[in-house]
């Protein structure tokens, strides 16, 4: 049942408050997620971060209001039927405010690196007390603001060659002390281990889901043509995408480039709810030097097609704030460190670009949005105001339907992989067909150019339920032509377009 939708309280509203976005639960339950997941809120120096510069691990960041403002969200939230998650960071303390080691040198050890410095210490001397301090605080978020669960931040970054690993104590923990409530447990974890997400019983570690990139990726590189940094692991082919789809995730042991190494392993055992998918998340946006969403890079038809496809399948979908109307925000990099700090922030910040050829020249890297400019912050809150403009109210309103079928079809809520069927169609087309219970749905993704798509659809007979040129959502009354005899379905598209189709019961006699 879960529906993700990521938000970052201090953009999500121009107020950029626990209260501004209680205000605005009700227009997330109109739009049919099921769960928010929030960006880190543990505090942190300065006004306004990501959130994974905590150093008060146990305090919701002040800028942001009161505990009891962050417990009456959680609160209302509930009331109106959605579940809550929390993004948390383990994996490092920020550069400025960090005290642990005041207390200790053993939270840290040269024994691991990460990309932030010295790693955890959670297999050497001490580490119990370290071990116990993050799953007190996962314990602590759950308990004191009735959360129903937890993302981790880049889990791949917490080093542990002990026995058991830290993420399966973690996940028993605090299963076991909130046996009587369902909690969600996400990594963001780029590894694509199954060993993850299988339940202890099966010697996994027992979390309820990981973020699988690989889709996103090779989605993006498909529509928007990335190919540097990781992207040089895709190709942004049909056949990827929809390998990405039937497997949850596309790497199971093969090469990647661009880490050196093999990565990933065969996941066919795991549901395919386990697999958190996305067009958009706060990394793969804010992480861009110029924090473009992707619906800044292609055009409107591509997005609707793109994200029908996405939102139908059978993996869970995660958006990010403002994605469902095409916000014009980009969500940028922001911090407010000390001017010490903050100019090295700056500068390093550049520097990671050195290697794009859209960022070669240091004259145009001068151009990247200053982290620590108020200006950088405001520039990535929401603007409310244009959903109720074209073309954001045709995107809305078919965010809105495609989230209200995955809602009510049986097939697209009681998902199994035998009952999931993809097929290339072409070099710019792809059929899913999801058949768990009947009726079952097929969806018809045409993403880039023209196409003729000729195809027997499996079972039958099949009727159109929409599709993403539909004048209420595109503000064009120019739509493909498409024929659906019985079985037989037949469409000449000049642009992309998805459609949507759901089996039709015979008549009886």
């Amino acid at each position: 049942d879960v529906i993700l939708y990521e938000l970052h309280i201090g953009t999500f509203t121009p107020q950029g408050t626990f209260e501004s976005a209680r205000q605005k639960l009700a227009a997330l339950c109109d739009l049919g997620v099921t769960v928010i997941e929030i960006m880190p809120v543990a505090d942190f120096p300065g006004s306004r971060n990501w959130g994974y510069d905590g150093v008060d691990l146990f305090a919701p960041a002040r800028c942001y209001g009161t505990p009891d403002d962050f417990r009456k969200f959680v609160d209302e939230a509930h009331q109106m039927g959605l579940g809550v998650l929390l993004d948390v960071v383990f994996n490092h303390l920020g550069p400025d405010g960090n005290y642990v080691n005041r207390f200790s040198p053993y939270y840290f050890t040269d024994r691991h690196h990460s990309p932030w410095g010295d790693g955890v210490n959670l297999d050497g001397p001490h580490s119990r007390q370290v071990r116990d301090f993050f799953i007190e605080n996962g314990l602590y978020w759950l308990h004191e603001f009735h959360l129903d669960g937890l993302r981790l931040d880049a889990t791949h970054a917490l080093v542990d060659e002990s026995s058991p690993h830290f993420l399966r104590e973690f996940s028993e923990r605090l299963h076991q002390s909130l046996d009587s409530r369902p909690i969600h447990l996400i990594a963001e974890d780029h590894r694509n281990l199954a060993t993850m997400i299988e339940p202890v019983a099966r010697s996994g570690w027992g979390l309820d889901g990981v973020w699988a990139d690989d889709f996103h990726h090779e989605m993006r590189r498909l529509l928007a043509g990335d190919h540097e940094g990781y992207y040089e692991d895709y190709v942004g082919s049909i056949e990827n995408v929809a390998r990405s789809i039937q497997q949850g995730w596309l790497f199971t042991g093969e090469m990647s480039k661009h880490l050196g190494i093999l990565r990933g392993t065969n996941a066919n055992s795991v549901p395919l709810e386990r697999f958190v998918i996305f067009l958009q998340n706060h990394d793969q946006v804010g992480n861009r030097a110029l924090g473009e969403r992707l619906h800044h890079q292609i055009d409107g038809d591509a997005y609707r097609a793109a994200a029908a496809l996405w939102l139908l399948c059978p993996e869970t979908p995660m958006l990010f704030m403002g994605q469902e109307w095409a916000a014009t925000s980009p969500f940028l990099f922001f911090t407010d460190h000390s001017y010490e700090l903050g100019h090295l922030i700056t500068e390093g910040r550049r520097k990671e670009f050195n290697g794009f050829s859209a960022f070669s020249e240091e004259s145009v890297r001068r151009t990247i949005p200053d982290p620590q400019n108020s200006e950088t912050f405001r520039k990535s809150q929401l603007c409310w105001e244009e959903r109720d403009l074209p073309p954001h109210t045709g995107v809305l309103r078919l965010f809105r339907e495609l989230l209200a079928l995955r809602r009510q079809e049986p097939c697209l809520r009681d998902r199994v992989r035998s009952g999931i069927q993809t097929k290339v169609l072409s070099h710019t087309s792809l059929l899913l067909v999801q058949a768990s219970a009947r009726p079952a749905i097929a969806v018809v993704a045409h993403l880039q150019g023209e196409d003729r798509v000729d195809i027997t659809l499996p079972g039958g007979p099949w009727s159109i339920l929409f599709h993403t040129q539909e004048d209420r959502f595109s503000g064009t009354k120019q739509g493909p032509e498409l024929q659906v005899d019985n079985s037989h379905f037949v469409g000449f598209f000049d642009r992309p377009c998805t459609v949507i189709l759901k089996q039709v019961d015979k008549p009886h006699g």
